[in-house]
C-alpha cells in the first residue's frame, strides 16, 4: 500500500499537470460513471493529500476523494514535466516495491523494475510509465489520447496529460463539507498540520489508549500516512517494543516519534525513497538507492541478523499486517 510520501508526491503531480485545466472525466470500466459525470468538464482547482488520502478539487466546490488502498494505482502519460523533487529522484514517485534508482551509466531507464526514471521515458510514441503502486508497467501507445489499458475506474484527461486510476479502495465525489468530515476523522499529517499542533494531537491520541504502539502508528485516526514500512522503521529507530501500550509511553518518546515521522516523511517526499537509515557513507547510500534490502533497518529482514546487535529480526502478524522488529534492540 502506498504510504504518505507517495500520496503527497502524486498530489504534486496533479498540481503540476492538471490544476488550472478543464478535465474530461470518464469511467472506462463503467463502475464510476455516475460520479465521473458530476465533475466531467470542470476545471481542477486544487490537489492535496492528507495521509494516505488524496483530494482533487473541481470548480463549484466538488472534490474527488481517492484512497488507493492495497491495489490502487495511478498511471500518467502525456506531456509530463519533472519538478525539482522528481528530478532529484530521477522521476520516481515513491513506489515501495521497486528495486531502486540505479546509478548514472546503468541500463536505460525504460527497463521496468531496474530504474524509476519514469518521466524521462515519456515521448513519441508515448509510454504509460508512471505507476503509483507496488509495481510499474510499461505499455507503448500510439496517438492521443491513448486507449485505456485494463480496468480503469476513472480517467482524467486534459489536452496534454491523462491520468488513469485502477483498483482504489475509495473513489467518490464529495462536497466541501463532506471532505472536511473525512479530514477531521484523520490524525495529523506533518506536511498538512502545524508542527506543534500536530505533535500535541498525536500525543493526546496515543496517551489515552492502551493499544500497542505498533498498532497505534498504523491507525490513521491517530497519525496520518504511516504504513507498514515506516511503522517498522520508526519503532526500530526509537528502540521501542511494538507491543508497548501507547498510554504507558513517556511523553518525550511520543513527541520524538512525531518528529521522526516529520523527518522521514520529508525525506520520502523529497527523494521518492523510503530511506530510513541515517549516516550512510557514499557507497552505502548508493547501494540503498539501488536496492531496498540495503535501505531499511528491519522491514522485510525477518530471519536476518539485526544490523546493530546481530539478533535475528522477528516477523509476526499484528491485526492482519506484518510486523518486523528486533527482539533485543526493541525489548
Amino acid at each position: 500500500m502506498p504510504e504518505g510520501h507517495s500520496v503527497h508526491r502524486i498530489a504534486r503531480q496533479f498540481g503540476r499537470h492538471m490544476v488550472g485545466d478543464a478535465v474530461a472525466v470518464s469511467s472506462p470500466q463503467g463502475r464510476f460513471a455516475e460520479g465521473a459525470a458530476l465533475i466531467d468538464g470542470r476545471t481542477m482547482t486544487a490537489s492535496r493529500a492528507v495521509g494516505k488520502q488524496m483530494f482533487l478539487e473541481f470548480d463549484e466546490a466538488l472534490w474527488l476523494r481517492v484512497h488507493l488502498g492495497i491495489y490502487g494505482a495511478w498511471d500518467f502519460s502525456g506531456d509530463l514535466r519533472q519538478d525539482a523533487t522528481q528530478r532529484a529522484a530521477r522521476g520516481r514517485m515513491g513506489q515501495t516495491g521497486m528495486r531502486g534508482t540505479g546509478d548514472e551509466g546503468d541500463a536505460p531507464a525504460t527497463v521496468v523494475g531496474e530504474h524509476e526514471d519514469s518521466l524521462s521515458s515519456i515521448g513519441a510514441p508515448r509510454r504509460t510509465r508512471l505507476r503509483m503502486a507496488e509495481a510499474e508497467t510499461a505499455a507503448v501507445v500510439e496517438g492521443w489520447p491513448p486507449e485505456p489499458i485494463g480496468q480503469v475506474r476513472v480517467r482524467l484527461l486534459t489536452e496534454r496529460v491523462v491520468a488513469d486510476l485502477r483498483g482504489p479502495t475509495a473513489c467518490e465525489v464529495l462536497d466541501a463539507a463532506a471532505v472536511q468530515t473525512v479530514i477531521d476523522a484523520l490524525g495529523p499529517d506533518p506536511l498538512v498540520d502545524d508542527a506543534q499542533e500536530g505533535e500535541e494531537r498525536m500525543l493526546a491520541r496515543i496517551r489515552r489508549r492502551r493499544v500497542p504502539i505498533g498498532l497505534l502508528l498504523m491507525d490513521q485516526s491517530v497519525v496520518s500516512g504511516i504504513g507498514n514500512v515506516y511503522r517498522a522503521e520508526m519503532l526500530f529507530r526509537a528502540r521501542l517494543d511494538p507491543h508497548t501500550p501507547g498510554a504507558s509511553l513517556p511523553e518525550d518518546v511520543i513527541r520524538e516519534l512525531w518528529r521522526d515521522w516529520r523527518y522521514l516523511l520529508g525525506i520520502g517526499v523529497d527523494t521518492g525513497q523510503m530511506m530510513t537509515m541515517d549516516g550512510l557513507d557514499e557507497e552505502s547510500r548508493k547501494r540503498a538507492l539501488r536496492n531496498r534490502a540495503d535501505r531499511h533497518w528491519v522491514y522485510k529482514r525477518e530471519g536476518l541478523p539485526c544490523r546493530i546487535c546481530g539478533t535475528h529480526i522477528v516477523l509476526e502478524v499484528a491485526a492482519g499486517r506484518k510486523l518486523y522488529y528486533c527482539p533485543n534492540c526493541q525489548s
